[in-house]
């Protein structure tokens, strides 16, 4: 279990998996990382606090990420790193959404004044049918113009059930749309979601290598690559 890391390549940051209260939408079909909320919040705070404890400031950036959203994140854990950004001169803040919360992003602005905030949204895909049946994220996304309210989207691929289409039009929709983008390989993980190794065969192959070096894209063949990980 790592909760805390530094991406030195690209988009230069720190990075911190924080624990939270169980997801307020629910469990996705793909999602084991809900298994590290609690419902104990000082057990909560205690693991946030030291995992937090390790942010110098060293590119002025910060990424928190969490078993939920930003949302989830206990009131001492919120405070703790509006204390650390204004000590450790942090400029930057990511922090994951769900996006239902779309009305609510001012509330974390307002706590982070002296921060740019930039929310990352987990969108997984632009099929908004294969988003609600397999993956079981019941958002339906149909007017594109709501996205601006988000710096960065995820996109989840490689599942059994994908196509290539699907996939090259997720890309092209999320870079269309977002500044930054992260693509994340599915990896199995005793969930439902299966991995389409035929998938994986050609986007390694083919896709990748014109994405790798996009300055805005971010490529996770493993789900450890940011260098936190609770499995």
């Amino acid at each position: 279990m790592e909760r805390y890391s530094k991406i030195s390549e690209k988009n230069k940051r720190e990075i911190v998996l924080l624990r939270s209260f169980p997801c307020s939408y629910g469990k996705c079909a793909f999602c084991n990382y809900i298994l590290d909320n609690s419902v104990d919040e000082n057990e909560i705070n205690r693991t946030n606090l030291k995992a937090l404890h390790e942010v110098t400031g060293e590119f002025s950036v910060l990424e928190i990420i969490n078993s939920a959203s930003v949302f989830e994140l206990p009131k001492e854990t919120l405070e703790a790193i509006r204390k650390i950004a204004d000590e450790k001169k942090i400029t930057v803040l990511y922090f994951e959404v769900f996006y239902s919360f779309i009305n609510r992003l001012d509330e974390i602005k307002k706590l982070f004044p002296n921060q740019e905030i930039r929310f990352k949204v987990g969108i997984e895909t632009f099929d908004n049918d294969y988003r609600i049946n397999v993956f079981k994220k019941k958002i339906t996304i149909n007017d594109y113009s709501t996205l601006k309210n988000f710096y960065s989207c995820c996109l989840l691929i490689c599942t059994v059930g994908q196509t290539k289409k699907q996939i090259l039009n997720d890309i092209e929709t999320a870079l269309k749309f977002f500044k930054e983008i992260t693509i994340n390989i599915f990896i199995e993980n005793d969930t439902e979601i299966k991995r389409d190794v035929e998938l994986l065969k050609w986007f390694l192959n083919d896709i990748y290598p014109e994405l790798k070096d996009l300055p805005n894209v971010e490529i996770l063949i493993d789900n450890k690559d940011f260098g936190v990980y609770v499995q």
